[in-house]
């Protein structure tokens, strides 16, 4: 079989590509069903892309790369998209999009798309024994629909990095890059939660409340939950991606009050309360017996000085802990690192060396916080590399 566009994986990034490449274009993915991280997303809402989707919120060796694509098609070209296709949609915090009924919706647009531009998908298929020919690429398929050879003048890997691997996750792009010739970095979990050993927060397991963490010298302001593995929340996903083995994190339980002044206000009113009671009315009253059994928070508030109070409250904003680890790609929903962004050009997502060999989405070192900036690079990568095919 010889096709114009060959793209490896069926997710965000390969359906978006294949709907605007042009030509004959082959889709191949080893899964069941195409972009089944999609319909798992937000809920099985799925969070689309982010209104405030900038450069900065992008992770990446080289964090200057992400910004050609990001500006040549942003959250505002794929909003269009959405509402052209009549897909209702609602903001949630801090520009968050998500879908008013389904992440269906969304897969059913791309795949939409793919029928009007006339591409080919397999699925259930297997792509191995990639090579460089005269023509551009060969490799082998295996598949219900086709065994055989395959021949492209352009090849797109979008098969996505290691995360979520009990829905087909493999580093198959890594492999490809290297086949190549082209460099990866080291790759690792990202937007992950952390983990503690002897289940040092099980207790509290279920416990929710807002809270700054940092790690890494960056810091985020969400809700943090406490689990039985250890802590998760968006807060503690978005850390995690700047977090590395045997550092510290830091959270800030009272980032938004100035607790401080509260104690002192209800210790002159009602200094006769519990200090464990007034602590409870600013934090969940489980997490305050827990502190209880770390630090001595015994007597009124009237027994508390302002040095005292300071130190309590110093504790309760710096809060230390050191992670055993993450939950690893089982759970992540991103793969931090990949195909180096040195050997790619940043305006068409094409290899340096290897001309017709393309890479995008989650393949590449380039990773988004959480809440909608992943699938904005799937989508903005994916149209760099199709307006180069096209073009």
């Amino acid at each position: 079989m010889k096709v114009d566009t060959a793209i490896i994986g069926a997710g965000a990034g390969g359906m978006m590509c294949a709907a605007h490449a042009g030509g004959r274009v082959l889709v191949v993915d080893h899964a069941r069903a195409p972009g089944e991280k999609i319909r798992i997303s937000g809920g099985g809402r799925c969070n689309f892309t982010n209104l405030h989707c900038d450069p900065s919120a992008f992770l990446s060796q080289n964090p200057h790369f992400a910004k050609s694509a990001l500006a040549r098609y942003t959250q505002w070209d794929f909003i269009a998209l959405v509402e052209a296709h009549g897909i209702p949609w609602h903001e949630k915090t801090l520009g968050q999009l998500f879908c008013d009924t389904s992440a269906k919706d969304i897969v059913a647009m791309l795949r939409r798309m793919m029928r009007v531009a006339g591409a080919e998908l397999h699925l259930q298929t297997t792509a191995s024994q990639f090579a460089k020919s005269p023509e551009g690429f060969t490799f082998e398929l295996q598949g219900p629909d086709y065994t055989g050879k395959i021949t492209a003048r352009n090849l797109v890997v979008a098969s996505g990095g290691k995360s979520i691997p009990k829905m087909g996750a493999t580093g198959l792009a890594y492999e490809i890059a290297r086949r190549f010739d082209l460099p990866v970095t080291e790759t690792r979990a990202g937007l992950v939660p952390f983990t503690f050993a002897d289940g040092r927060f099980a207790e509290i397991s279920g416990v929710a409340t807002p809270a700054r963490v940092t790690a890494g010298g960056t810091s985020f302001d969400e809700a943090l939950l406490f689990t039985h593995r250890g802590l998760s929340g968006p807060a503690v996903l978005q850390a995690s991606s700047y977090w590395k083995e045997g550092e510290d994190i830091t959270i800030n339980l009272c980032p938004e009050t100035n607790i401080l002044e509260e104690l002192k206000a209800r210790r002159q009113a009602r200094g006769r309360k519990n200090l464990t009671t007034v602590l409870a009315q600013h934090l969940p009253a489980r997490l305050v017996e827990h502190l209880a059994s770390q630090l001595d928070l015994s007597g009124n508030l009237a027994d508390w000085s302002d040095t005292h109070l300071q130190n309590l409250v110093t504790h309760l904003q710096n809060w230390h802990l050191t992670p055993g680890g993450t939950e690893g790609y089982r759970t992540a929903e991103v793969t931090l690192g990949g195909v180096d962004t040195a050997a790619l050009s940043s305006r068409s997502m094409m290899s340096k060396t290897v001309p017709g060999l393309y890479f995008i989405g989650e393949a590449v070192d380039v990773t988004g916080w959480l809440g909608g900036y992943n699938f904005q690079w799937a989508w903005s990568s994916a149209m760099a590399a199709a307006r180069d095919i096209a073009g």
